[in-house]
This record gives structure tokens, sequence and C-alpha cells, in this order.
């Protein structure tokens, strides 16, 4: 009788020779490209530097697409959003102490967005590791510590024989509901020793799937099934999982109104007769989830930006699905459901009733006018305007990157994403510099599409250096900057907190002049002209640049306590 534990895959003849006898000049990098190449990987980011330099000579014998960028905290920015994208795992080589850690503040954003990042990053020889002092170029005391409160996990090496293996555990975690960032480190002298081993050639790290408990979704099935007033939270999982047509099918079925977080923007039509968009930050808002007698989480940890900074407190109950383990019940009290979305959401479908609602609809719309009615009273017309010249100007195929900056804000309750996956901010950590290089990334992933990133003049500062990236490898990614003179955001809460503004306000470069220098195209343009201009750059081959002189203003918070501006 034979056992799954007894089969063994047996080596072909020419596997086998390959073995015996692997081709000369190999060294440790080697190991790190073959085992990326055997994982299907095409496309690799990074930045070399000194102790990486043994990965980066691999890649010369690779048929590996290398896009190297100017920071190694952009490069980080730029395979997010590769694995955004792709939905697959996005490779990104680094070097050791300063080159590493510069890129922790893209791979937390990474962590907080879910996106499936493979950093792997060099270290000082082996002998240096371990707080000795050596004094080595680059030593930390501890490297990895510096990535364990950042990444989902963290994978050593320490010999030649351990890279495969290492390289495709990581792999496999980070394709693991819930994806993330993950740390594989090699020291210098591993990765430029001569490579004794046969040539990698498949790596099996096929990701587990996150299963629903039966009893869990039979329970959830029947609170829906029998709730008189059904709403749905859904976020950035229903995107990560694929799972929004399921989604639809399921509040169809139920008459359930649908609101999406900011990371789950485009999971659910946003003109559907059920759908309540994404004003979240609304008051409105939060008194209509909070009256739901049954409410759906599907996830989302419902964290400050999904909760209306914390001021939202659900009387009834809340049903929440959740890949992430440690966002369950993390906020409110829940049958919470550890599961990957798609999957729990198709084990609703199994066995949900049917409820017919008429009503739903005219709450929703009820909803959404009350909601408009705020928003206009605040004479907000020219943030309108340039949000909606926006919106007319981008191809409905094309994805979009967004800014720490007023315009995203504004884009996070009222910008129609059109499609899953379509709409990306930095919202997940909060960090400027995010839109350029991501969509620099997003571009790499599918060329046949212009990519649009927008940011403010500070945090377009943050990632001026990429324009070369773009230019070099001919990337089609229209750069719109609103330039406000500073940090518009910073400026705002602190006037609104303080009376005044300190170190918000910024020298900045001509951007048109700058941009212009690079060789890439670029026009400065006027909230009138802004959708005939950006239309035009989006549709022009390769890098642009279009800059907005304009300083817009956020609409009134509703979370701070008394009646919402605009109403009773």
């Amino acid at each position: 009788m034979t056992h799954d534990h007894d089969l063994v895959l047996r080596p072909t003849a020419a596997q086998t020779a390959a073995a015996l006898d692997p081709p000369p000049g190999r060294i440790g990098g080697d190991l790190v490209v073959e085992t990326l190449r055997g994982l299907g990987a095409t496309t690799v980011f990074g930045l070399p530097g000194q102790h990486a330099l043994g990965m980066f000579d691999a890649l010369r014998r690779s048929d590996l697409e290398y896009v190297g960028l100017r920071v190694e905290n952009n490069a980080a920015f730029a395979a997010d959003a590769y694995g955004r994208i792709t939905g697959e795992a996005a490779p990104l080589l680094l070097s050791a102490g300063p080159g590493a850690l510069t890129a922790l503040p893209a791979l937390q954003e990474a962590a907080a967005a879910g996106a499936p990042v493979v950093a792997i990053g060099a270290q000082v020889p082996v002998r240096g590791i371990g707080g000795g002092r050596h004094g080595y170029l680059h030593e930390l005391r501890d490297q990895q510590a510096s990535f364990r409160d950042v990444v989902k996990s963290v994978h050593p090496v320490r010999t030649a024989s351990q890279i495969p293996s290492a390289v495709a555990a990581a792999w496999e975690s980070a394709l693991t509901a819930p994806h993330g960032p993950v740390w594989v480190e090699i020291p210098q002298d591993v990765l430029t020793a001569p490579a004794r081993l046969p040539v990698v050639t498949a790596v099996d790290a096929t990701p587990r799937d996150l299963v629903p408990r039966p009893e869990l979704t039979a329970v959830a099935s029947d609170l829906l099934t029998r709730a008189e007033r059904p709403v749905v939270i859904a976020g950035g999982g229903v995107v990560r999982a694929d799972a929004s047509g399921k989604l639809r099918a399921l509040a169809e079925r139920l008459s359930a109104p649908v609101v999406t977080t900011f990371g789950g923007k485009g999971a659910f039509p946003w003109e559907h007769p059920l759908s309540l968009r994404s004003w979240l930050e609304d008051r409105h808002t939060t008194e209509f989830l909070e009256d739901a007698d049954v409410l759906l989480v599907v996830g989302s940890g419902l964290g400050e930006l999904s909760s209306n900074y914390h001021t939202f407190r659900p009387r009834g109950r809340v049903v929440q699905i959740e890949a992430d383990l440690g966002k369950l019940e993390s906020n409110h009290p829940a049958l919470g459901i550890h599961a990957d979305a798609r999957l729990a959401l198709s084990a609703l479908l199994e066995t949900v009733g049917e409820r017919h609602d008429p009503t739903a609809e005219e709450r929703v719309r009820a909803l959404l006018a009350k909601v408009r009615a705020r928003i206009d009273a605040q004479g907000l017309d020219l943030e309108q305007d340039v949000l909606a010249a926006v919106r007319r100007a981008l191809p409905d195929t094309s994805p979009s990157f967004w800014d720490m900056t007023i315009l995203a804000y504004w884009a996070w309750s009222a910008f129609d994403a059109r499609r899953p996956g379509a709409m990306h901010s930095a919202q997940g950590a909060g960090g400027l510099g995010y839109a350029y290089p991501a969509a620099l990334g997003a571009a790499v992933a599918d060329r046949g599409r212009p990519v649009l990133a927008v940011s403010g003049d500070g945090g377009a500062l943050y990632s001026i250096a990429e324009l070369a990236t773009a230019r070099q490898h001919d990337l089609p990614v229209t750069w719109l900057i609103v330039d406000d003179g500073g940090y518009g955001v910073l400026r705002e809460y602190m006037t609104d907190a303080f009376g005044a503004a300190t170190g918000t306000e910024l020298t900045r470069p001509d951007f048109v002049a700058l941009a212009e220098s690079f060789g890439v195209p670029a026009v400065r343009t006027s909230p009138e002209a802004l959708e005939r201009d950006l239309a035009a750059a989006l549709a022009a081959p390769g890098p642009s640049v279009v800059v907005l002189p304009a300083v817009l203003r956020l609409f009134a918070p509703t979370h701070l306590g008394g009646a919402a501006p605009g109403t009773d």
C-alpha cells in the first residue's frame, strides 16, 4: 500500500545530468536568483549595495527583469504595487544596514495593505553577525530585529544550502492569507562564495488556503437570513481575495447595503442601488451602520479610518470575516470567522437565505442625499471639481496611486474607483512618498495601460529622484502634483487644533522645469484645464508630469463631537 508520504518526485535524466555537472562560475547569489525563477518570478526590484553584489551579479546570468529605483524605500513601494496589481509575490533585493533600513517605511505600508513583497536583504559576513561589534561596514547588533515588528515573517540564512528553502518558505508566507511582506537575510560571504550545489530548477511554495470553520459560517448565515436591517462593510481583504463578485451576489441576495473602506475601494460597484459608497468619515454613515441589526464586516479590522476615528459603536450583532487573526474582534465583539474573504463568502452563498427588502435601496438613497447636503453646505466646489476632472480624465482601465495629500483624502470618500484594485493609497501606514514609485511598480506589471500617481508638493519631494527611473524604463506613468506650497493636510490639522501651523511651509522647485531636466514632458495646468491636460498626458506614451498649483481644503470632520456641519 502506498501512502502520500512515501511518494517522492524522481528527477528526470536531464535534471540528474545537470545536477551532476552544474555550470561553472555560479555563486550563492545564483541560488537566490535560480530559486526566484523556479518560484515563477519574472521581475525583481531593488537597489545594489556592497554586501548584496553577489545577488546582482547573478542577475546578469538570468532572464529576470531587474527594475532599479534610486531609493530603497521607493523600490519597496514599487514592489508593493507590483504585488497588489498582479497578486503575485514581488521580489525586492536590498543591501545591508542603511540600505535595508531605508526600506522599512514602505514595508510597513505593504504589511498594513497586505501586499506580498519578498524582501531579500544582505548581511555582513557570517563572522560579524551576532552583536560582536567587529566593525564591519553596515554592521548592526541585530538587523533582523529591525524587521520583525514590520514584516510578516523573517527567514535568516547562514549557509548556501539554506538559500532555496528559506526563499521558498518566505514566498509561501508572503502569499498565504493574509498576504504581506517577508524578510530573507543572507550574509555577504554566503552570497559571493562559489556555489557547488546543483542548479535550482523547480520549487514548491504553494500558499495554504485559509478555510472558514463551517459551524461559524452556519451561524453567520442564519443571522444574516433572519436580519431585518443587514449591512455590509467591505474592506481591502475583499479586493485582495478577488471576492468582489461574491460580495455583490451576497448583498443582492440579502438586500443588504454595502459600504467600502478606503482600502476596499472598488470592491462593490459605486453606482449600485445598494452602494453606500465610501463615506466612512461621515456621521450619517456611522449612524446608518450603527443601526444595522446584523453587520457583516468582510476583510476589515474596523481600524481608525474605517470606524470614523473609533467613534463607531455598533448596536447590533457583528459578524467579522478576516484573514489576519490579530484583527478578529480587535475593536468590537463579533462572531469572528478567521478565513480568506473569498472562501468565507462562498460558504455563506451556499447556505444564506434570500431576503426581499424594498426599503433598502430607499434608505441608501436617503443616506447619500444627507451626505451630499452636508458636503454641499461647506462651499467646497473647487475640491469637488478637481476630483471630478481627475475621474473624467482617467481611463476606467487605469489604476491610480495616491499619496497622503488633501486630494487623496477626498478620493478616499468621493472617488469612484470603477473596479476592484484600481485605486491604491498609503492609508495603511500613512507615510509620504508612496504614490509615484508605487505607480512605477504598477506600470512594470502592465505596460499596456497608463497609470496615474497623485501627490502633493511635499510628498512629491520624497520621490522626485524616481523621475530618472521612469525615464530610464520608459514607464507610462503620469504624475499629478498638486502644489499648495507645503504639507497641506498638516497645515489644516495644526491650524484647526492650535490656531496656527508650524513647519508646514516648504520651498519647492519648479516641478515642470525639474521634470523636463529628466527628459520627462511636463505641463503646468489650472483647475479649469486639468481634465484636458491630464487626459492628454495619460494618452501620451512614456512618463509625464502635470503640475496643478492649487490650495485645496478638507471637508469638515464629524468625529470631533457636535452636530455634523450642514445638518440640523
